[in-house]
């Protein structure tokens, strides 16, 4: 029989929360150890990627917030309050952090399983406004949490549960992976303008040599001022595909929202490549009396509000006012807009404007233009191209069930409905 405990996070481990180099020493900043904030993806169990670093000196000045690897860092502020993960190599939060150093009488992976198990109860625990909801670092050592006394116990649950998720990374780490060479394939093909060419036979063959490298015909175009192969055209995004911007149904209506099934997603959302699941979900008749539109599965989607960042819809889903749509065609199928779309964010996002919201509108969007290759090349690019897309597609929708089934069992498993043998 299960023997538990309550201690409380405080007799865990300790308790350290973050801090944020000061402004005024841009050199803190660096590649030395990940910075993690509550906007790095929480979405698994090891933080594995971070969009700021420190350097050593910006480390040095924050040793004492120094992480080792395997802490446990939960959201304490905001919208994100509660969110759980933990780090695979030495990190330092920010002050939104509270991260937990386990002691060795417990399992550090096991305790980021009950922390997630418990994401009410954290967000629960919190004070201040509801629009900033907070939970100090005092508030936080006090939590008590029900878990299992014994060590041996806790790691054989967290083994299990630990099995799961590492399918579940090593399919995002594929998907990474595949991603980075479709961008590749693109970049060879429509940037560099070196796709293989059958000179004899005048069309892309796969066997066949560079276009450009091997003196295809190039001519000057005006507007992209640069050579493009000729033939082809430039024309922008709104001109040959259409746009479309989200909308969100009245939220006090339950009719849109109650035992509703047509995927609904925020912005947040498309940072998942590609996108096979959204947390909310809305009625047909919220999308008839709202902006929000269903976009069918291989829409490009698109966050426009704060952070810029594209996606695919593995699914058919519609979406907030935050997100806008670029419907695929025929000539441009997001294996093709994708990759395009991704090599524009860093424009996109020098062209936002609003202080408090920082977004770029649909027209900046529509604006964007795009080289218009023959119908033979896109043709030839998508046998190379498409395959790509459709496992990273696979992998993500394995990666759904998977967490799902971990979902399920992990509430099982913590209470002691389910025992490891």
């Amino acid at each position: 029989m299960d023997e538990f405990i309550t201690p409380a996070i405080s007799q865990i481990g300790e308790t350290i929360t973050g801090k944020t180099p000061s402004s005024e020493s841009p050199g803190d900043f660096g590649s030395a150890t990940p910075f993690v904030t509550p906007s790095d993806s929480f979405d698994q169990k090891f933080i594995a990627h971070t969009e700021r670093w420190l350097s050593a000196a910006g480390v040095a000045k924050l040793r004492g917030k120094l992480l080792p690897p395997n802490s446990v860092l939960v959201t304490c502020i905001g919208s994100s309050m509660g969110k759980v993960a933990m780090c695979k190599v030495a990190s330092v939060s920010n002050q939104q952090i509270n991260s937990i150093v386990v002691r060795d009488d417990y399992s550090p992976d096991y305790i980021y399983y009950t922390l997630t198990n418990n994401y009410r109860a954290l967000r629960n625990a919190a004070t201040g406004s509801t629009a900033l909801p907070l939970l100090n670092k005092g508030d936080f050592d006090a939590l008590k949490f029900r878990i299992h006394s014994s060590k041996a116990e806790q790691q054989k649950i967290a083994a299990v549960l630990s099995a799961l998720d590492a399918k579940i990374d090593l399919n995002h780490r594929i998907n990474a992976e595949l991603e980075a060479l479709a961008k590749t394939i693109y970049d060879y093909w429509f940037v560099q303008f070196d796709f293989p060419f059958d000179f004899a036979q005048g069309r892309p063959d796969a066997h066949g040599r560079p276009y450009k490298s091997s003196g295809g015909a190039m001519v000057w175009n005006d507007t992209l001022k640069r050579e493009i192969p000729a033939g082809w055209e430039v024309v922008a995004i709104g001109q040959t595909c259409e746009t479309i911007l989200g909308g969100t149904p009245n939220t006090k209506n339950p009719d849109y929202w109650d035992c509703a099934d047509i995927p609904w997603l925020s912005s947040g959302e498309t940072a998942s490549f590609p996108v096979v699941t959204s947390e909310q979900k809305i009625s047909a008749a919220g999308i008839r009396d709202s902006a929000a539109k269903l976009l069918p599965a291989g829409t490009v989607v698109v966050s426009i509000v704060r952070y810029i960042r594209p996606s695919i819809l593995g699914i058919a889903a519609a979406t907030n006012q935050s997100v806008a749509g670029i419907l695929e065609t025929a000539q441009f199928p997001s294996s093709y807009l994708y990759p395009a779309v991704c090599r524009e964010v860093p424009r996109w996002m020098d062209l936002r404007t609003g202080a408090q919201q920082p977004h770029i509108n649909k027209a900046t969007i529509d604006g964007t233009l795009l080289v218009k290759p023959s119908k033979s090349v896109i043709d030839a690019y998508r046998k190379v191209a498409d395959p790509l897309f459709k496992r990273v597609l696979v992998a993500a929708n394995e990666n759904h069930e998977l967490t799902q089934l971990r979902d399920w069992l992990l509430p099982l498993l913590m209470n002691g409905q389910v025992r490891v043998a």
